[in-house]
């Protein structure tokens, strides 16, 4: 898809075809103090490269403030403003806003300046939920919330969030004695969620930075759709997950490839699952077991057999039982009348997947 609106062109957004095409000027540079294969620090330099010079960028409290920002120092080329933790989608409205009445005043050039928040799981599928929730809903305004999860409190030293996935160790969930598994809750369906509740949202997606291009393109949607736009990003963290900071790719694209993680958007209110997730769902590509993505992590091993077989049973079901894969998390019970023919629910995923 080809995205042609009017802008000046150093803020194109037109459509990434190949790694060739992306743009090699960096507005996220070196100076940052992430930690060693910080998949969180590569999603900001996704953000920055795609959206280009005419950003605005807010930042609320989390890994990638604290990183980002030290005393006179900032790897952000664009202006960035930092924002309080739960507070990213008041802050992109509140931007949005101000840029429109400033133009609409006089005061600033009538022209397509990009505004990106971002915050993390604890501050964005958690405490900053309702904000978001509320931002989107405010169809008349342009603004991208970017989330980015590594499923964790991990600026304050990896607590459990509602990110968090079944069985994983975190200084809130230790495995002890008496206790295996600590962790019993599911992975909080924050995208699902919004994507279902939000039927004025201009745009939201999921996407995975091992993924690259894919999530370019993605940012790139969700500037150009014209309203509020909203993107989950899986951020794989060595710190947390324990795990060699050198896999930080492999492991992104395993959470994909295992169906933990589904690549999907919403454009147009239309949900269209994305490359490998697509291929899964249609029967081009095969899962992979969810044990291959968790076996490698520490938060993980003290797994047994039957808490990988548990994990995969619930992966499986999410693939089998589920409106759409990883996006709608029921079923259609057989008999209920809906605007489509009676099917069972694998049979309806399917055919939504292919028809998008």
């Amino acid at each position: 898809m080809t995205i042609a609106v009017d802008r000046p062109p150093d803020v194109d957004l037109s459509s990434i075809k190949t790694v060739k095409q992306v743009p090699y000027t960096e507005y996220f540079v070196s100076g940052h103090r992430t930690c060693q294969g910080c998949e969180s620090a590569l999603v900001m330099r996704y953000i920055a490269k795609a959206a280009g010079p005419r950003t605005i960028v807010l930042g609320s409290t989390g890994c990638m403030y604290v990183a980002n920002t030290s005393y006179y120092t900032t790897p952000w080329v664009v202006p960035w403003m930092h924002t309080q933790l739960g507070a990213a989608g008041s802050a992109a409205l509140g931007a949005s806003a101000g840029l429109k009445v400033l133009m609409r005043k006089g005061k600033l050039k009538d022209e397509p300046i990009n505004v990106i928040a971002f915050c993390g799981d604890g501050g964005g599928a958690d405490m900053g939920l309702s904000a978001i929730s509320a931002a989107l809903t405010h169809a008349e305004y342009r603004f991208l919330v970017i989330l980015y999860d590594n499923e964790s409190y991990a600026n304050t030293d990896i607590q459990l969030s509602g990110s968090t996935p079944y069985g994983a160790v975190t200084t809130f969930s230790p495995t002890g004695k008496q206790r295996r598994i600590m962790h019993t809750r599911w992975k909080k369906n924050t995208p699902g969620a919004l994507v279902a509740g939000h039927p004025d949202a201009a745009y939201i997606a999921t996407a995975d930075a091992a993924y690259g291009v894919d999530f370019m393109n993605k940012v790139r949607k969700g500037l150009a759709s014209g309203g509020p736009a909203f993107i989950h990003v899986l951020d794989p963290c060595p710190k947390g997950w324990h795990y060699d900071p050198q896999l930080s790719h492999e492991l992104g694209k395993l959470a994909v490839e295992t169906g933990i993680w589904s690549l999907w958007e919403m454009e147009d209110h239309v949900v269209k699952l994305n490359g490998t997730t697509r291929a899964i769902a249609s029967g081009r590509a095969k899962r992979k077991p969810v044990r291959e993505y968790l076996a490698q992590q520490g938060r993980f091993a003290h797994f047994k057999d039957e808490d990988y077989d548990l994990f995969q049973r619930r992966v499986d079901e999410q693939w089998t039982n589920w409106l759409i894969p990883g996006v709608v998390s029921f079923g259609i019970e057989a008999g209920t009348p809906l605007n489509m023919p009676t099917q069972s629910a694998p049979a309806v995923s399917e055919a939504i997947s292919e028809s998008v």
